[in-house]
């Protein structure tokens, strides 16, 4: 099977609507979001169809959407992979750790 972002439509089209309604995201409109979401699902195409045997996912993710891309079950009659498309919740309020210095021992 040819993996092309056109069969994923639906799945994108559905996180759009979820988008729209549910997010919001200073960094991206609706229209860049589909964008980005096109932009991603090529990405993750490209790391599921060259992933490591024994491997069961490609991935792709930026910062605030990840895309993920698995291998169906072996029983399953699916023959394309499952899409999973989940937006990054954050805020921008958040305080950002400080990165802990190991400590050196005399």
């Amino acid at each position: 099977m040819d993996l092309t972002p056109d069969l994923f439509k639906a799945d994108i089209a559905e996180a759009l609507r979820a988008y729209d309604k549910f997010i919001v995201c200073i960094a991206k409109t609706p229209e860049d979001c589909e964008g980005a979401l096109q932009r991603l699902v090529e990405k993750a195409i490209k790391a599921y169809q060259q992933r490591a045997p024994g491997l069961r996912h490609g991935i792709a993710l930026d910062n605030q959407v990840t895309i993920i891309l698995s291998q169906p079950p072996e029983d399953s009659a699916l023959e394309k992979p499952l899409c999973g498309i989940y937006f990054n919740l954050s805020s921008p309020y958040h305080k950002k750790r400080a990165p802990q210095l190991a400590k050196v021992e005399k």
